[in-house]
């Protein structure tokens, strides 16, 4: 039977119908696997955001010392291939937004905090960085 209402359980199932949590080691490595699938969301959301200023031709904020993102875009192929890296990482953050999205609904409250936990951290350190770096875009973890 699917909950419809959060509940409070370390048995849940999570995703598919072998993810099942039968004892307290099973849900608390679901729950850290929850947490640190939410925060490399939001490191690759960052990271997609930050190729989307480098394809406008923004200049590269200061905190960033990767050597082979620091070439200059030369040409039409160059441009191509960010959008290109651009979009495979929207696909990519995407299918990890949903998949988040789908585990809430489990409307388990425990995978519910770990989740919005990750994501939280994952903000707070790869994603608040000032006014220099902000790209309008969707914030929802799902998008």
């Amino acid at each position: 039977m699917m909950h419809m209402t959060f509940y409070w359980s370390r048995k849940v199932t999570l995703l598919i119908d072998s993810w099942k949590t039968n004892d307290w080691t099973d849900y608390l490595l679901t729950l850290l696997a929850c947490l640190v699938v939410s925060v490399f969301y939001q490191i690759l959301e960052n990271r997609r955001l930050r190729l989307k200023l480098i394809g406008v031709g923004k200049p590269f904020p200061p905190e960033i010392v990767t050597p082979l993102l620091q070439r200059r875009l030369v040409g039409n192929r160059a441009k191509f291939g960010v959008k290109i890296a651009g979009a495979l990482l929207f696909a990519l953050t995407s299918a990890i937004g949903y998949l988040l999205m789908l585990a809430v609904m489990s409307f388990n409250g425990g995978v519910f905090l770990a989740i919005v936990l990750g994501l939280t951290i994952g903000y707070f350190f790869f994603r608040n960085e000032g006014e220099d770096s902000i790209v309008v875009d969707a914030s929802c973890a799902c998008a």
